[in-house]
């Protein structure tokens, strides 16, 4: 046990702030939803509003970090960023005015995330990936339009027959195969990868949102040592560190490379054990270490757990005070209110079968979704 506080900022913390505090630290976060979990984990806690097009605002953040600085019961260690500052670059050199970052820097996220730059590394290595450009196609079939540093999902859309033009957005051609993503722990000095397979929970107009993960999943050797030297050249070319993602398609087992998340993703609720050591791993890293030692020393990850989004996909609701299931996270506070197809809470699954879990997980969703729906219903009649 450390004792030593960690500043956390993201969309969501709650998972961020959980191996934290299992790694022995105390979390001081700041997300945008402010859940009875996160509360709970964190010796102190800020919630902001942002957008998911453009994240944080500076100066609120840097504020609100910064009270919790001056609250703190020891001065933080760092900051660790989660989802949330892809889209936004110049913030991230904002806050590392003001921070000492835990991960990676603003250059080298710009170097992840802008198609430009990514795809030349990627074609520059040989590693392969859906044609892109940053131009809309002349054809639009067989063509998705995506956001620069999107996540979620929700950023990626079929391409409209005559799209409007805007910088902030690239060109993908389809490309079929199951997604399957790797976590991984990198540094200068070593790298360990974890696989998961992914599903999507799609709206008519989002037909690519998160749906959740189930880990550790099994591939074929070959496929995997292929995945991993990809996903190695790649990490090394971006000088990559910490926690990363990089998302594939498999098909036929051949891989083609998505894109990469160069921070903590929601697999960490997949992988992450009872000692935090995930969190362990991406300080170390971070700080120049040895990850893999690590991992290969402490690191007791499930055999199969699944974790995976509910969204009020029945319409806005508020939240009624019911008994919330162990196998729930992201709890919101009771009496609060959430609009129409946003995110709900967590449900995870946990197992000896990958495909079982997963599929228990898929259960759990909709078991959570009846009980706050009712609830909710029964409330509004009350009244």
């Amino acid at each position: 046990m450390t004792g030593e506080t960690v500043l956390i900022a993201a969309f969501s913390a709650r998972a961020l702030a959980a191996s934290a505090r299992r790694a022995g630290y105390k979390p001081l976060v700041v997300d945008c939803f402010g859940d009875l979990d996160t509360v709970a984990l964190a010796e102190a806690s800020r919630c902001l509003p942002a957008r998911v097009q453009v994240g944080f605002t500076a100066r609120p953040l840097i504020a609100a970090l910064e009270s919790l600085v001056s609250e703190a019961s020891s001065p933080p260690i760092g900051l660790v960023l989660g989802g949330g500052f892809e889209c936004n670059p110049r913030l991230v050199a904002k806050l590392a005015e003001h921070f000492t970052l835990i991960g990676n820097d603003a250059e080298t996220i710009w170097r992840a995330k802008h198609p430009q730059h990514f795809f030349q590394i990627l074609g520059d290595l040989g590693v392969p990936h859906p044609e892109t450009r940053l131009d809309a196609p002349e054809v639009s079939d067989g063509w998705l339009m995506r956001r620069i540093g999107g996540s979620g999902g929700l950023h990626i859309h079929p391409c409209p027959a005559k799209p409007r033009p805007d910088k902030r957005r690239f060109y993908q051609r389809v490309a079929q195969g199951a997604p399957v993503s790797l976590l991984g722990l990198v540094s200068d000095k070593s790298a360990a990868f974890a696989a998961s397979r992914q599903w999507t929970n799609p709206l008519p107009r989002r037909p690519y949102r998160y749906g959740g993960a189930v880990g550790s999943w099994p591939l074929d050797e070959d496929l995997e040592a292929r995945m991993i030297e990809m996903s190695l050249a790649v990490s090394e070319a971006l000088s990559l560190k910490g926690i990363v993602s990089f998302d594939y398609l498999v098909d036929d087992g051949a891989p083609l490379l998505l894109e990469v998340n160069p921070r903590p993703g929601a697999t960490l609720d997949v992988f992450d054990d009872a000692s935090g050591t995930l969190f362990k791993a991406h300080v170390e890293a971070s700080r120049g270490g040895d990850p893999a030692a690590i991992l290969s020393t402490e690191w007791h990850p499930p055999i199969a757990r699944a974790a995976a989004f509910l969204y009020a996909d029945r319409g806005g609701l508020t939240i009624p005070a019911v008994d919330w299931p162990e196998w729930s996270a992201d709890r919101p506070c009771p009496g609060g209110t959430i609009a129409a197809r946003q995110p709900l809470a967590t449900v995870l699954a946990e197992g000896d079968d990958a495909n079982t879990v997963a599929a228990t997980c898929v259960q759990r969703l909709g078991a959570l979704e009846d009980l706050l729906y009712d609830h909710s219903n029964e409330k509004g009649a009350q009244q």
